[in-house]
């Protein structure tokens, strides 16, 4: 409400009844949290230790780092802890990426390089690690189906090129890379990629 002083300045009021309330943010209850942490921590640290190839501290600090954006956002888990495993790998992949950009950007920063010598404005950091994921999720399959993903999609070979390769029939390859892609596409989902 606003009143004229002395001189025609005006007076604000201020009150209780004029001021926003803040109210706190929700934050999930600590035996979710816990309930989450129970059923994925372990398997989040073992992804972190792969990206950041061995380093427990900073495996570590990433995983905490993502339980705290869980206990920030319930919101983003409400289907309950035994569902949250993509959410959490989501969050932790994007919390590796920029550990890794911002430790590149401290590099640049003690390096004397010119500015036309620094590197194209391209990101190469969530490529190498979706490639460990995918790494990840490959190593966890049957020998048999990473074999037919291999020759058929990352050797680019034809069906019969890749069964004459691998020594076994045309129709055992098509059927193994129909039950191989399933398999893939769990894994990635555990390691928190969700394939189109």
């Amino acid at each position: 409400m606003h009143e004229h002083g002395v001189g025609g300045t005006v007076r604000e009021e201020t009150g209780p009844d004029v001021r926003a309330e803040v109210r706190p943010r929700p934050t999930m209850d600590r035996d979710t949290l816990a309930e989450l942490h129970r059923l994925h921590a372990s398997a989040l640290l073992r992804a972190l230790l792969r990206l950041t190839s061995g380093d427990r501290g900073k495996a570590e600090d990433m995983l905490q780092e993502t339980f705290l954006r869980a206990w920030q956002n319930p919101q983003a888990l409400t289907r309950g802890p035994e569902h949250g495993r993509p959410w959490l790998f989501t969050v932790a992949r994007r919390i590796a990426i920029d550990h890794f950009r911002a430790q590149s950007a401290r590099a640049k920063e003690l390096g004397d390089e010119a500015p036309e010598d620094r590197a194209a404005p391209d990101d190469p950091y969530e490529e190498i690690v979706t490639a460990h994921a995918v790494g990840g999720a490959l190593a966890e399959l049957p020998r048999h189906h990473r074999e037919v993903l291999v020759e058929l999609h990352l050797n680019d070979r034809s069906t019969t090129d890749a069964a004459a390769v691998l020594g076994i029939p045309l129709g055992t390859v098509k059927s193994r890379n129909f039950y191989a892609v399933r398999a893939l596409r769990s894994a990635l989902e555990r390691h928190g990629l969700a394939p189109a």
